[in-house]
């Protein structure tokens, strides 16, 4: 088994593909002309956003999430060397702070932004 991709249950799939665009500097790998549907490039493993109604028609529920709640949970973590500038980027583009950068004692720098629809994002130093 290899992980093929992490999906996101989503208000607005565009909304939320400009928002990682902006936010974290992602490309998008492909979008479905419908907009219930996106994918975007992150590496061997892609994000994925769908829509909420799209992801009630499978026929199980959940629990949408949302800003204004607890954040679900789960996280998307992102690497990146220079964890406070991501920081700074992913709140100006309309990312909660939740958790200002720090160094770890393992040494790793860590922060914790909440996007549009509320989920969580890791933004840390890669380790090894």
């Amino acid at each position: 088994m290899k992980l093929g991709y992490v999906i996101l249950y989503v208000q607005d799939v565009e909304r939320a593909v400009a928002f990682y665009e902006r936010a974290f500097g992602l490309a998008r790998r492909f979008v479905h002309e419908s907009n219930q549907y996106a994918e975007m490039e992150t590496g061997a493993t892609a994000l994925a956003f769908v829509t909420e109604s799209l992801a009630g028609s499978h026929g199980f529920s959940f629990r949408a999430s949302r800003p204004s709640e607890p954040a679900p949970a789960v996280e998307v973590a992102f690497t990146t060397p220079d964890v406070p500038a991501a920081f700074e980027t992913a709140v100006a583009a309309g990312a909660q702070g939740v958790s200002a950068p720090v160094t770890k004692p393992w040494g790793q720098t860590v922060a914790y932004v909440r996007d549009l629809d509320g989920f969580l994002v890791e933004l840390c130093t890669p380790m090894g």
